[in-house]
């Protein structure tokens, strides 16, 4: 079987789809009964999601106009804003770490609230996207993203997907957080395909860069080898173009000199993976081509402000309360 990257060279978009590997934070299997209404804090680094599986309910998201939901619905708030869900629009509503919840699994609880009327039943969560690309790429998305499953029936994926989810968080079997954890992941994943698909947004800047197919195809390799010692001629003998129409091209679609891009790429991959606990700066230098600690430092100052060592030192960063 050829590996994941052998048909990413193809695909640059789908490359970084592929990176699109969930640190699940939080997911909630949620009960409501009106009148009810929970408030969601801003969740830094997160994207957040909910999937209506019973009843309906309203998303209230700062600025924006308040957004109905029911059976079939998904909302990702791809940058973890607050936001609130209630059963009618300006419903007051509970902060949602003050209410108990009962704890499912490591990451999955269950939350029941409300005063006993009209049921809604949703499955929410938050996860975190470790790889640099799968983090540019959610960072590219708009603030919120309703996927309205009942009125396409082209997503037939999602309706099939949300049916499982919705069985297996009503029946609480062995192993059903499991289930409706993996479920939700793949809801995410692919409701961000299809905004991919849907919105002109989408082929415009790094986003559209990627669907470039010399520009994608470039990046692709960045993305994959860094450690390599690329050259502008290098690049663009790999995409089969001369290397000042290449070097303009790259400009054109990404922003920036394909050079500086693979710079900020190394140090942002640097970044990560210096958090690691038993991270060595040397081997961290290595993996994104530098033979020397002091210039992998210097350029990283320059890229990041600061040196390695401070992110080494840094506190980490806050789980959600529980």
């Amino acid at each position: 079987m050829s590996d994941a990257r052998t048909w990413a060279t193809g695909d640059p978009l789908g490359e970084a789809l592929h990176h699109l590997h969930m640190s699940g934070t939080f997911y909630c299997r949620s009960e409501f009964t009106a009148p009810w209404g929970l408030a969601l804090p801003p969740l830094p680094d997160c994207l957040m999601f909910h999937v209506v599986t019973s009843g309906r309910c309203w998303l209230e998201v700062p600025q924006e106009a308040p957004r109905p939901l029911q059976p079939g619905d998904l909302a990702l708030l791809p940058r973890g804003e607050g936001h609130r869900l209630v059963h009618e629009p300006g419903a007051s509503a509970a902060a949602l770490f003050a209410l108990p919840r009962e704890p499912l699994g490591d990451q999955y609880e269950l939350l029941r609230h409300g005063g006993g009327g009209a049921a809604a039943s949703l499955v929410c969560g938050a996860v975190r996207f470790d790889a640099p690309a799968a983090r540019r790429l959610v960072a590219l998305l708009p603030r919120c993203i309703c996927i309205e499953a009942h009125a396409s029936p082209q997503l037939e994926w999602m309706q099939t997907t949300l049916r499982l989810m919705a069985d297996e968080a009503a029946r609480s079997l062995p192993g059903g957080a499991t289930v409706v954890t993996r479920l939700a992941d793949i809801l995410v994943i692919q409701a961000i395909r299809a905004w991919l698909r849907q919105d002109p947004s989408a082929h415009t800047g790094w986003l559209g860069a990627l669907q470039d197919r010399h520009i994608g195809r470039a990046l692709a390799l960045m993305h994959r080898d860094p450690a390599r010692p690329w050259t502008l001629q290098a690049l663009a003998a790999e995409v089969a173009m001369s290397r000042s129409a290449f070097a303009a091209h790259f400009k054109t679609r990404v922003g920036v000199p394909a050079m500086q891009y693979l710079a900020q790429w190394r140090m942002q991959l640097a970044a990560g993976w210096l958090q690691a606990p038993d991270a060595r700066l040397a081997e961290v230098a290595g993996r994104v081509g530098y033979q020397s600690e002091a210039a992998f430092s210097r350029a990283f100052k320059r890229c990041n402000g600061h040196s390695p060592g401070a992110v080494r030192h840094a506190t980490p960063a806050a789980t959600v309360p529980r």
